[in-house]
């Protein structure tokens, strides 16, 4: 169930003291202080809770079956292969005697969202590009953990599924299938279709060749990285939310910070990371193509979205390529 797409979410709604107690005493957690919603939990299956002995994130209500379970195999085994500052220990419980449903409560991360620090304070230039360097440093770290085979977690038989085709064809196959989608909410035309089949065919030799899969967290993006400020420097200090994790091949965790930084009229952060990136995996080969479809894909579930929740913030009247080649694009001025 990883690769699902989900636009929304089920929230946790209103708990009780009571309820919260409860579930600290399980766990041996201390007394209940106080609680508040995350600001940036998008989906609201979280909710910040402070004890005596210490302070935690109570994430609820889940998606899909096993979906803590399987996030809780990604948190365990990135915190043994990597140095990376994960919320560990992830601890889940299946009974839904609490709260009607299963949970998992884990230590919450300390730091700030890099963009919130960026409003809250003026970041000069080589800070921000020392924030990229971060970034780059956690994904490489990351990616560092390799498997056999391309596929997703098997919660219930706790294995690698493998996709039940090439992953190629995985990939092909859902940038078509949310294209097609995207119609139900926006006008994709014979001329949007064209291009993107173009692209994906120039494109298809770097994945026929491509076999190196990598653990994907499939949403690496500013909401889900905490950063803090030391003395003279700055650090990475939490990586979180691994909702749509599965193997496949790492640049895919790219797209989402590029966009966010051409978006934000910072081409020049964008190509920073992109570069910082390439030079430091081993997988070089057919970098930019490999980085066009990514991207994409990435595209095509932002298109469709913005378009299904009426929150476009691009010119109305750009076309689906026209709008979309900017990003795919981007790679080649490098």
């Amino acid at each position: 169930m990883t690769t699902e797409i989900f636009f929304s979410a089920n929230m946790i709604g209103v708990l009780t003291n009571k309820q919260l107690q409860r579930m600290l005493n399980r766990f041996n957690l201390g007394n209940l202080i106080s609680y508040q919603e995350t600001s940036k939990g998008v989906g609201k299956q979280t909710l910040f809770v402070s004890t005596t002995s210490g302070d935690y994130v109570l994430k609820g209500n889940p998606l899909y079956e096993g979906q803590f379970k399987e996030e809780k195999f990604y948190v365990d085994n990135l915190n043994k292969l990597t140095n990376l500052p994960v919320p560990y220990p992830y601890i889940v419980d299946e009974q839904e005697d609490i709260f009607g449903w299963t949970y998992a409560i884990m230590p919450r991360l300390p730091g700030m969202h890099f963009t919130d620090q960026n409003k809250k304070e003026k970041l000069n230039k080589e800070e921000k590009k020392r924030i990229v360097e971060l970034l780059v440093n956690c994904l490489c770290e990351m990616h560092q953990w390799k498997v056999e085979q391309y596929g997703e977690f098997d919660s219930k038989n706790q294995r690698i599924r493998p996709f039940e085709s090439t992953y190629k064809t995985w990939l092909y196959n859902r940038i078509r299938y949310w294209l097609k989608d995207a119609e139900k909410y926006s006008v994709i035309t014979s001329k949007d279709i064209e291009w993107v089949e173009d692209l994906l065919l120039s494109c298809e030799e770097a994945f026929d060749v491509l076999n190196s899969p990598t653990f994907v967290m499939g949403d690496f993006k500013a909401d889900n990285v905490l950063v803090q400020r030391l003395t003279e420097d700055w650090k990475l200090s939490g990586i979180f939310d691994f909702t749509t994790g599965y193997f496949g091949d790492g640049i895919a965790d790219l797209p989402r910070i590029v966009s966010m930084y051409i978006e934000d009229g910072e081409e020049e952060l964008a190509k920073h990371f992109i570069t910082a990136y390439f030079h430091r995996i081993e997988s070089k080969e057919a970098f930019k193509e490999r980085f066009k479809v990514h991207m994409l894909h990435q595209r095509v579930l932002d298109w469709g979205c913005a378009k299904a929740i009426d929150n476009v913030t691009w010119d109305h009247n750009l076309s689906f390529s026209e709008w979309a080649q900017r990003y795919t694009d981007f790679v080649t001025s490098i």
